[in-house]
C-alpha cells in the first residue's frame, strides 16, 4: 500500500489518525479553493479591471493636481510679465491706451445694444457665458492684453 510522507509521523492511535485526516481534509479544501480561484478567469479579469481602474483614478488625480499647480505658476508668471511690461511703457503710450480703452468701451456698449436686439437667443447665451468667463479671469485677460500691446509696440518700433 502507500507509505506516509517522510515529514509526517504515523498516528499512534485512532484519535490522532482522525485529527490527521481532518487536517488533511482542511488543507485539501484550501488547495481546491485556491485552484478554483486561479481558474476563474472572469473573476480574475474583474479583479484586474478594478485594480487598473483604481490606478487610473489615482493617476488622473495626480495629473489634475500637477496641472492645477502648473496653471497657477503660469498665471503668476503672466501677471509678472504684464506688470513688467506696463512698468516699461512710456506715459504717453499708457495715456493713449487708456483713451483707446474708453473709446472701445463706448463702441462696445453700442455694439452690445445692437447685439441684444438682433442676435438669436442661443448665441446670446453663449456670448454671455464667454463674457462671464473673461470677467472671472480678468487679471489673466488683462495680463495677456498688456503683453500683446508690448509685443505689438516692440514690433512696430523695429519696423519703423
Amino acid at each position: 500500500m502507500t507509505q506516509p510522507p517522510h515529514d509526517e509521523p504515523t498516528a499512534a492511535g485512532p484519535e490522532e489518525l482522525r485529527e490527521q485526516v481532518e487536517q488533511t481534509r482542511t488543507e485539501l479544501g484550501e488547495t481546491v479553493e485556491a485552484l478554483a480561484a486561479k481558474t476563474d478567469v472572469k473573476a480574475r479579469a474583474q479583479e484586474k479591471a478594478a485594480e487598473v481602474r483604481e490606478q487610473a483614478t489615482a493617476k488622473a488625480g495626480e495629473l489634475k493636481e500637477q496641472a492645477a499647480l502648473k496653471a497657477g505658476e503660469l498665471k503668476g508668471k503672466a501677471a509678472d510679465l504684464a506688470h513688467q511690461a506696463q512698468d516699461r511703457l512710456p506715459d504717453p503710450v499708457k495715456d493713449k491706451a487708456v483713451q483707446a480703452a474708453g473709446h472701445a468701451r463706448a463702441k462696445a456698449a453700442q455694439a452690445g445694444q445692437l447685439w441684444e436686439e438682433k442676435a438669436p437667443e442661443p448665441v446670446r447665451e453663449k456670448t454671455a457665458q464667454g463674457a462671464r468667463l473673461a470677467r472671472d479671469n480678468r487679471k489673466v485677460f488683462l495680463a495677456a492684453a498688456g503683453a500683446a500691446v508690448v509685443v505689438w509696440l516692440a514690433c512696430r518700433r523695429r519696423k519703423g
